[in-house]
């Protein structure tokens, strides 16, 4: 059989059964704790400590005393239809009130409840000691004295009503302004609200002005960026010469050259008429650039730069065409064409130079210039004039004398440089 524990109504604490109690349910003798003790089991069923229970042999065994309380907690193995039917009649008498249940207490909470009660007995003797004494009192008291007693108890109670309407008004007040507070706190809570609602409609249209600056600091840097490297390229175009970029002449050898075309021919260094008409060709536009480029106008001849096929227009008598360029028949016809082209274009040659050492007069060519007689002197040399015509020449003469004309042309090239390619 398995131990019931009993426990406090008031702190818990398993209690110490008395010996004939302990005896009754077969556990070892224990310190026996007074009899103002009420044993308590903590299992949930019920059943009368006065009734008998079965013991291991099966036949029920009566118990020498009956305790005065309920016993609550019998072990599972003890549930019988006779213990359930007590546990029930047992209920039924204490729910209908014919039999009154003690409640079981240690003997410490047993101290306690002594202690408050004489506490309660004292301060109840107490009380009633002071209303005999009023009693006693009231007794003694003449009419003369009830009466202005109750006059001054009137005059008290007139002005505690006076203060009680005074407190109602002043209540009635404070319930008026509570309600105005509240109906101001509830504009406020709306004003909030809406004031929240703008704020969040602020920072959306804040972010979106943040991200449109943001693209247009970007793209702002991106023109920066532009303007910068634009700049830097128009120094850098402005630092370069473009007569000395367009144009290369090289008078280095028995030919001179310019952009790597061949112009002149000796029996030991053939040079093809289509190699030399398109040096020409660059010499004219070499000529007719800087003529524009420093506003000069042409006397007598018209230079048009056409490439391998350039020619000069004359602008006196019949304006014949002054070719440029040629194939190498017409060598033994006097006064052909190319050579007439080319001593016009030595003629303007000369135009050029005779208008630039009037502004300048710094300008001095190796190599003087006789346009008429389409001739170059070797001034800085021996002194011999050099025809630039094919007729009736060599071609190691016309070879030197187109030299000569190349190596002015890259003078008055750098110098035309100089002048205007350094603003």
């Amino acid at each position: 059989m398995s131990c019931i524990f009993f426990l406090c109504q008031r702190c818990n604490e398993p209690l110490k059964l008395l010996q004939k109690v302990s005896a009754m349910h077969g556990q070892p003798l224990d310190h026996a704790s007074p009899s103002t003790e009420m044993p308590v089991s903590g299992e949930p069923q019920a059943r009368p400590s006065c009734r008998p229970h079965p013991d291991k042999g099966g036949k029920p065994k009566e118990s020498t005393s009956c305790c005065i309380f309920t016993l609550l907690g019998e072990t599972m193995s003890l549930r019988t239809l006779n213990t359930i039917q007590d546990t029930v009649i047992k209920i039924y008498e204490i729910l209908s009130g014919q039999k009154d249940v003690d409640h079981p207490l240690c003997v410490d909470c047993t101290d306690n409840l002594l202690r408050e009660l004489d506490a309660q007995l004292a301060h109840t003797e107490s009380d009633t000691q002071t209303y005999r004494s009023f009693l006693e009192r009231e007794l003694l008291v003449s009419e003369e004295e009830e009466e202005a007693l109750q006059v001054r108890l009137r005059a008290e109670l007139s002005c505690l009503e006076q203060e009680e309407a005074e407190l109602v008004q002043e209540l009635e007040d404070i319930h008026h302004h509570h309600a105005r507070v509240a109906s101001e706190l509830e504009a406020a809570q709306a004003e909030r609200k809406e004031l929240h609602q703008q704020e969040q409609q602020h920072w959306v249209e804040y972010s979106a002005l943040k991200m449109k600056q943001m693209e247009l600091m970007d793209q702002l840097g991106s023109v920066e960026n532009q303007l910068e490297y634009s700049l830097r390229q128009l120094r850098l175009l402005k630092e370069t010469s473009v007569f000395n970029t367009t144009f290369t002449i090289s008078d280095e050898g028995p030919l001179g050259i310019i952009n790597n075309f061949r112009l002149g021919c000796l029996p030991s260094i053939q040079v093809g008429w289509d190699e030399i008409n398109t040096a020409w060709g660059q010499a004219a536009l070499l000529l007719f650039s800087l003529s524009k480029k420093a506003g000069l106008q042409f006397q007598r001849y018209q230079l048009v730069p056409y490439g391998d096929h350039s020619y000069l227009k004359s602008l006196t008598g019949d304006g014949a065409l002054l070719l440029l360029f040629s194939d190498g028949s017409q060598s033994v016809v006097v006064n052909n064409k190319f050579d007439c082209g080319m001593k016009a274009f030595l003629d303007c040659l000369e135009q050029f130079v005779k208008e630039t050492e009037k502004e300048e007069g710094c300008l001095c060519l190796p190599y003087r210039i006789h346009g008429k007689e389409g001739m170059l002197e070797d001034t800085w040399g021996s002194g011999e004039c050099y025809s630039i015509r094919i007729h009736l020449n060599t071609e190691e003469e016309w070879t030197r004398a187109v030299k000569f004309m190349l190596t002015n042309l890259k003078l008055i090239l750098e110098w035309a440089s100089f002048k205007y390619c350094q603003n």
